[in-house]
């Protein structure tokens, strides 16, 4: 089936994606009244994360598509957007989110990050063959099948991108051995699923007062750590030089180009020493990956210059260039989101949401229980299910000083994702019918 969208070119489809966050940032910004009350119901956030979204849904554009020629062979395409936020943007808004950073106000947010993002990956361990026994009583064909078609060998593949990201997920297709023709229907499941509750932790920042009230959680010290940063930028701030930009994302693409020349160089080591790393099927294959390098070294390096005096280009706007780039990712994220597909494979779809909502609810639970603010819930929660890619992109939606927050805890989800993900992987094909 041909699936081509109408602009298949990148540069006119990154030039949609501009004018979306245009008309998001001018009308959220608008003084009418009636823009004024649509954004205290939708964040902004969300709305350059849907649009895009709602694009790929009409069939405007598309992440990746499928062209048949005269013959009928099949060529598949696929858009470079994501790949280049992802890999050139993201890291660069790291580095310069994390120049004004105060470290010592980051370690007296305490414990609570740390606990809700554990919380998270306990969600993501149990949820899965919860959500199997629910589903098995309505449909058990939907959670059956036998050898590499088994349906538990697929969602194993999920508990690895959920607890970790792409490369635990590739470690238990191959640890499992599921079936490949059948792995798209898996990544479908966790696009959909992932890309809804980001949706919902996006709505829940508009409404994060009211939701920490209800928590009676304490966020003297989120908001103790805005407040430095705000007050260090307002001293430094001043109008912003052509030299100063030029400088700013000097600083970000110079740090960034050397972010790649460290994960690829670490990378091909441990490859090439280390045959647990190697191995795809091995809970250290993580440590193979190029992205979860750069991420790492980005934001170490980040931190490292916020100690020397290039911290002062806070003052010049670095965190609001950062945020640029941010918007621009999350554009791209949201390209990714089908709309359409939600419906394509009702069964799977339905376990991969029983199974995000024991995740979500349990959160909930352990949130109230030790009053943790929102904002440690949803950034523990994307820092499993989203990763690298999503979870400073939460935290900077609360402030620009917080994403290395998720930066620290996404990392974290990399290490433990292979190891989570094989234990739900045994408890699914224990409860598997």
């Amino acid at each position: 089936m041909d699936t081509t969208p109408f602009i298949t070119q990148d540069t006119i489809a990154f030039g949609i994606l501009m004018l979306t966050l245009g008309f998001v940032f001018y009308t959220s910004s608008s003084e009418n009244i009636v823009w004024k009350k649509f954004y205290k119901v939708v964040p902004a956030l969300l709305m350059a994360y849907m649009l895009p979204a709602i694009f790929t849904s009409a069939g405007i554009i598309a992440p990746e598509w499928e062209t048949i020629n005269e013959t009928g062979e099949i060529t598949k395409h696929s858009s470079q957007l994501y790949y280049v936020a992802s890999r050139f943007l993201l890291p660069a808004a790291l580095v310069l989110m994390t120049l004004s950073i105060d470290l010592k106000a980051v370690f007296n947010l305490g414990p609570k990050a740390l606990i809700m993002f554990l919380t998270g990956t306990i969600g993501i361990i149990i949820g899965g063959p919860i959500a199997i026994m629910l589903i098995s009583m309505i449909s058990p064909d939907t959670v059956g099948g036998a050898g590499p078609d088994a349906v538990w060998r697929g969602l194993a593949t999920l508990a690895g991108s959920w607890i970790g990201g792409g490369a635990n997920q590739a470690a238990m297709l191959e640890i499992y051995e599921y079936n490949p023709k059948k792995y798209g229907g898996m990544v479908l499941v966790d696009i959909v699923v992932a890309n809804i509750w980001m949706a919902i932790i996006l709505i829940g920042i508009g409404k994060s007062e009211k939701i920490d009230k209800w928590l009676k959680s304490d966020t003297s010290a989120i908001e103790e750590l805005k407040e430095k940063v705000s007050s260090y930028t307002n001293k430094v701030t001043k109008n912003p030089t052509l030299a100063d930009l030029i400088i700013i994302l000097s600083i970000a693409f110079t740090v960034v180009g050397f972010a790649h020349f460290g994960a690829n160089e670490i990378s091909a080591f441990l490859k090439d020493n280390f045959e647990a790393v190697s191995d795809k099927s091995s809970a250290m294959s993580s440590f193979g990956s190029q992205f979860f390098w750069m991420i790492s070294i980005a934001t170490i390096l980040g931190i490292i210059l916020s100690f020397t005096k290039l911290k002062r280009y806070e003052g010049a706007g670095a965190s609001k260039v950062g945020s640029v780039f941010i918007y621009i990712l999350v554009a791209t994220i949201g390209m990714k989101m089908d709309l359409g597909k939600i419906l394509e494979n009702p069964g799977l779809i339905l376990i991969g949401i029983v199974w995000m909502t024991i995740h979500a609810a349990l959160l909930i639970l352990v949130a109230k229980l030790i009053r943790a603010p929102y904002f440690f819930l949803a950034v523990g929660s994307q820092a499993n299910v989203g990763g690298a890619a999503s979870a400073p992109v939460v935290a900077a939606a609360f402030h620009s000083s917080l994403a290395t927050v998720g930066v620290l805890l996404a990392v974290f989800g990399y290490v433990v994702g292979t190891y989570g993900a094989m234990l739900t992987a045994e408890l699914m094909r224990i409860v598997a019918p």
